[in-house]
Protein backbone atom coordinates (compact mmCIF):
# COMPACT_ATOMS: atom_id res chain seq x y z
CA UNK A 1 0.00 0.00 0.00
CA UNK A 2 1.33 3.43 -1.01
CA UNK A 3 0.07 6.61 0.67
CA UNK A 4 -0.06 9.60 -1.68
CA UNK A 5 -0.72 13.27 -0.89
CA UNK A 6 -2.32 15.30 -3.66
CA UNK A 7 -2.32 19.10 -3.62
CA UNK A 8 -4.40 21.64 -5.53
CA UNK A 9 -2.62 24.92 -4.73
CA UNK A 10 -4.45 28.21 -4.57
CA UNK A 11 -3.82 31.69 -3.23
CA UNK A 12 -7.22 31.77 -1.45
CA UNK A 13 -7.91 28.06 -0.90
CA UNK A 14 -5.46 25.18 -1.14
CA UNK A 15 -6.98 21.72 -1.35
CA UNK A 16 -5.24 18.56 -0.22
CA UNK A 17 -6.19 14.91 -0.35
CA UNK A 18 -4.59 11.77 1.03
CA UNK A 19 -5.25 8.37 -0.52
CA UNK A 20 -3.75 4.93 -0.31
CA UNK A 21 -3.10 2.88 -3.42
CA UNK A 22 -3.07 -0.89 -3.35
CA UNK A 23 -2.50 -2.12 -6.89
CA UNK A 24 -4.87 -0.09 -9.03
CA UNK A 25 -7.35 0.56 -6.19
CA UNK A 26 -7.44 3.95 -4.50
CA UNK A 27 -8.87 4.37 -1.01
CA UNK A 28 -9.77 7.66 0.66
CA UNK A 29 -7.90 8.53 3.85
CA UNK A 30 -8.40 12.27 4.38
CA UNK A 31 -8.92 15.57 2.60
CA UNK A 32 -9.45 19.21 3.39
CA UNK A 33 -9.17 22.78 2.29
CA UNK A 34 -6.76 25.28 3.75
CA UNK A 35 -8.81 28.48 3.71
CA UNK A 36 -6.47 31.41 3.59
CA UNK A 37 -7.44 34.67 5.31
CA UNK A 38 -6.84 38.09 3.87
CA UNK A 39 -3.58 38.34 5.81
CA UNK A 40 -0.27 39.31 4.32
CA UNK A 41 1.10 37.09 1.61
CA UNK A 42 3.85 35.75 3.87
CA UNK A 43 1.30 34.74 6.53
CA UNK A 44 -0.84 32.93 3.93
CA UNK A 45 2.19 31.08 2.54
CA UNK A 46 3.26 30.08 6.06
CA UNK A 47 -0.24 28.76 6.75
CA UNK A 48 -0.08 26.54 3.63
CA UNK A 49 3.36 25.24 4.64
CA UNK A 50 2.41 24.63 8.28
CA UNK A 51 -0.92 22.95 7.56
CA UNK A 52 0.53 20.63 4.94
CA UNK A 53 3.41 19.79 7.30
CA UNK A 54 0.82 18.69 9.89
CA UNK A 55 -1.00 16.55 7.31
CA UNK A 56 2.30 14.95 6.28
CA UNK A 57 3.19 14.20 9.92
CA UNK A 58 -0.23 12.66 10.57
CA UNK A 59 -0.68 10.53 7.41
CA UNK A 60 2.96 9.82 6.46
CA UNK A 61 2.63 9.84 2.67
CA UNK A 62 5.53 8.37 0.73
CA UNK A 63 4.90 10.38 -2.44
CA UNK A 64 3.23 13.64 -3.32
CA UNK A 65 1.68 15.10 -6.44
CA UNK A 66 0.80 18.70 -7.18
CA UNK A 67 -1.02 20.47 -9.97
CA UNK A 68 1.13 22.56 -12.30
CA UNK A 69 0.40 26.25 -12.57
CA UNK A 70 -2.06 27.09 -15.31
CA UNK A 71 -1.55 30.59 -16.70
CA UNK A 72 -4.60 32.08 -18.30
CA UNK A 73 -4.74 35.83 -18.75
CA UNK A 74 -3.88 37.37 -15.40
CA UNK A 75 -0.13 37.24 -14.70
CA UNK A 76 -0.64 38.56 -11.14
CA UNK A 77 -2.95 35.63 -10.31
CA UNK A 78 -0.49 33.18 -11.86
CA UNK A 79 2.32 34.64 -9.74
CA UNK A 80 0.29 34.31 -6.52
CA UNK A 81 -0.67 30.78 -7.44
CA UNK A 82 2.98 29.96 -8.10
CA UNK A 83 3.91 31.29 -4.67
CA UNK A 84 1.22 29.15 -2.98
CA UNK A 85 2.49 26.18 -4.95
CA UNK A 86 6.04 26.97 -3.83
CA UNK A 87 5.01 27.01 -0.16
CA UNK A 88 3.43 23.57 -0.62
CA UNK A 89 6.52 22.21 -2.40
CA UNK A 90 8.75 23.47 0.44
CA UNK A 91 6.63 21.53 2.96
CA UNK A 92 7.00 18.43 0.77
CA UNK A 93 10.73 19.04 0.43
CA UNK A 94 11.21 19.34 4.19
CA UNK A 95 9.51 15.94 4.54
CA UNK A 96 11.82 14.58 1.81
CA UNK A 97 8.85 13.46 -0.29
CA UNK A 98 9.28 12.92 -4.02
CA UNK A 99 7.11 15.49 -5.79
CA UNK A 100 5.36 14.72 -9.07
CA UNK A 101 3.67 17.40 -11.17
CA UNK A 102 0.67 17.09 -13.48
CA UNK A 103 -1.09 19.60 -15.70
CA UNK A 104 -4.82 20.17 -15.22
CA UNK A 105 -5.49 18.38 -18.54
CA UNK A 106 -3.42 15.34 -17.51
CA UNK A 107 -5.37 15.11 -14.25
CA UNK A 108 -8.75 15.42 -15.96
CA UNK A 109 -7.73 12.86 -18.58
CA UNK A 110 -6.70 10.38 -15.88
CA UNK A 111 -9.86 10.87 -13.80
CA UNK A 112 -12.62 11.54 -16.33
CA UNK A 113 -11.09 10.28 -19.56
CA UNK A 114 -11.26 13.73 -21.16
CA UNK A 115 -8.63 16.44 -20.77
CA UNK A 116 -11.15 19.28 -20.93
CA UNK A 117 -13.68 17.87 -18.45
CA UNK A 118 -15.75 20.16 -16.24
CA UNK A 119 -15.03 20.51 -12.51
CA UNK A 120 -18.34 18.84 -11.70
CA UNK A 121 -17.31 15.78 -13.74
CA UNK A 122 -14.01 15.56 -11.85
CA UNK A 123 -15.86 15.78 -8.51
CA UNK A 124 -18.31 13.09 -9.56
CA UNK A 125 -15.57 10.71 -10.72
CA UNK A 126 -13.52 11.28 -7.54
CA UNK A 127 -16.62 10.38 -5.55
CA UNK A 128 -17.13 7.20 -7.60
CA UNK A 129 -13.47 6.15 -7.67
CA UNK A 130 -13.10 6.57 -3.90
CA UNK A 131 -16.58 5.24 -3.08
CA UNK A 132 -17.52 8.37 -1.12
CA UNK A 133 -21.07 9.00 0.10
CA UNK A 134 -20.91 12.64 -1.06
CA UNK A 135 -18.84 14.63 -3.50
CA UNK A 136 -15.97 16.43 -1.77
CA UNK A 137 -15.75 20.22 -1.81
CA UNK A 138 -14.23 21.43 -5.11
CA UNK A 139 -10.67 22.12 -3.88
CA UNK A 140 -10.60 18.78 -2.03
CA UNK A 141 -11.93 16.94 -5.08
CA UNK A 142 -9.24 18.51 -7.26
CA UNK A 143 -6.51 17.53 -4.78
CA UNK A 144 -7.85 13.97 -4.53
CA UNK A 145 -7.91 13.86 -8.35
CA UNK A 146 -4.23 14.86 -8.40
CA UNK A 147 -3.42 12.03 -5.97
CA UNK A 148 -5.46 9.48 -7.96
CA UNK A 149 -3.84 10.65 -11.21
CA UNK A 150 -0.43 10.07 -9.71
CA UNK A 151 -1.43 6.70 -8.29
CA UNK A 152 -2.57 5.48 -11.68
CA UNK A 153 0.36 7.06 -13.52
CA UNK A 154 2.94 5.47 -11.19
CA UNK A 155 1.23 2.10 -11.56
CA UNK A 156 1.42 2.31 -15.36
CA UNK A 157 5.06 3.48 -15.22
CA UNK A 158 5.91 0.45 -13.05
CA UNK A 159 4.15 -1.91 -15.45
CA UNK A 160 5.96 -0.34 -18.39
CA UNK A 161 9.35 -0.64 -16.66
CA UNK A 162 8.71 -4.32 -15.90
CA UNK A 163 7.61 -5.01 -19.48
CA UNK A 164 10.61 -3.13 -20.90
CA UNK A 165 12.99 -5.05 -18.63
CA UNK A 166 11.40 -8.33 -19.72
CA UNK A 167 11.78 -7.44 -23.40
CA UNK A 168 15.37 -6.26 -22.89
CA UNK A 169 16.17 -9.47 -21.01
CA UNK A 170 14.88 -11.62 -23.89
CA UNK A 171 16.93 -9.71 -26.45
CA UNK A 172 20.16 -10.34 -24.58
CA UNK A 173 19.84 -14.10 -24.76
Amino acid sequence: MTVILGIDPGSRNTGYGVISMAGDRAAYLHSGTIKLPEDSLSERLCRIHDHLSEVIAQYAPVEAAIERVFVNRNPDSALKLGQARGAAIVALGHAELPVHEYSPNQIKQAIVGRGHAEKSQVGYMVRMLLNLSRAPQADEADALAVAICHGHTRRMATRLAVATAAVSGTRRR
